[in-house]
């Protein structure tokens, strides 16, 4: 038997040296490398340098002459405004359905984890035309609200309404994963020590996902000061009312006014980079595990 098996040795051949899956040959690795820094310099570095590069053009005084303009103010207060009211109702949003759906056992899970996922896949204009139909004048409750003197579309309600809907999976689904592997373990003992339901959350699940949180809470920040789609739909274009920052910018550029309007997404991209870099300070300081919502 030990002869055949050194036969068959002989006739195979030294068995390879094992050899890492990550070890590749220095060439390789310089190749990929390249290949990503070229990407992304290509696709990401060199559209963002263009942007203010564009809109720093005419220098300083042109571009601090077109963010204090009116209608800038108004878009940059309005995309505050509206930012400052969807990320805190799909803060709450997140918290209730990543609690339930992590912590119980329910029928229809599932379908509510599907739902949630829901503005990922439909375009946000047919999300923006969805509230059109709900509430136009042709509609069941627009000429009811209407008569009630409620303003949905054309108004800040409606530009709210659609922002919500395509920033709310982003805390929810930071969430849901991490709560799911932390399991309900901290919690059944802090209610079998007596604690009630909100101490339970405040002082055993909120210190646990507060990290996730935060991070849920600086991606939907950021779609929602930089959505145009849904927002553009049910807006209506009113200069100086209802014009977000990205809109105003489409209408700057229509208009060939290109240091304005680069003006304007030169802030929007600062607002994108401070995003950025809280992002990566999260991760640097609890670790890309906590900070993305995979404890």
């Amino acid at each position: 038997m030990v002869e055949a098996v050194r036969s068959a040795e002989a006739y195979l051949g030294k068995p390879p040296a094992f050899r890492s899956p990550a070890d590749e040959r220095p060439l390789a690795k310089a190749l990929l490398i390249l290949v990503g820094l070229l990407f992304l310099a290509f696709f990401l570095l060199l559209p963002l340098v263009s942007v203010f590069v564009e809109a720093f053009r005419k220098g300083w005084g042109e571009y601090l002459a077109a963010l204090v303009e009116p209608d800038a103010v108004s878009a940059i207060r309005l995309t505050l405004l509206v930012a400052a009211i969807s990320v805190p109702l799909n803060l709450v949003f997140g918290l209730t359905a990543a609690w339930a759906i992590a912590k119980f056992e329910f029928k229809g899970k599932s379908f509510l984890i599907t739902l949630i996922d829901l503005p990922f896949s439909v375009s946000p204009v047919i999300s923006g035309l969805v509230y059109v139909l709900l509430f136009s004048s042709h509609s069941l409750l627009g000429p009811w609200l209407k008569s009630h003197g409620i303003e949905i579309l054309f108004a800040v309600p409606g530009i709210v309404l659609a922002t919500v809907f395509v920033t709310f999976p982003f805390v929810a689904r930071e969430l849901i994963p991490l709560m799911q592997e932390q399991g309900t373990g901290d919690e059944e003992a802090a209610l079998s020590l007596g604690a009630s339901g909100w101490q339970t959350f405040w002082y055993v699940t909120l210190p646990n996902i507060k990290w996730g949180l935060l991070y849920g809470v600086l991606l939907c920040n950021a779609r929602a000061m930089g959505e145009f789609g849904a927002v553009s739909v049910v807006s209506g274009h009113v200069r100086g009312l209802t014009n977000t920052m990205p809109l105003h910018v489409e209408i700057l550029y229509n208009e060939y006014n290109f240091v304005a309007a680069f003006a304007v997404a030169s802030l929007l991209a600062l607002l994108a980079l401070v995003t950025l870099a809280l992002k990566t300070l999260l991760e640097l300081r609890f670790g890309a595990g906590n900070a993305g919502g995979r404890h």
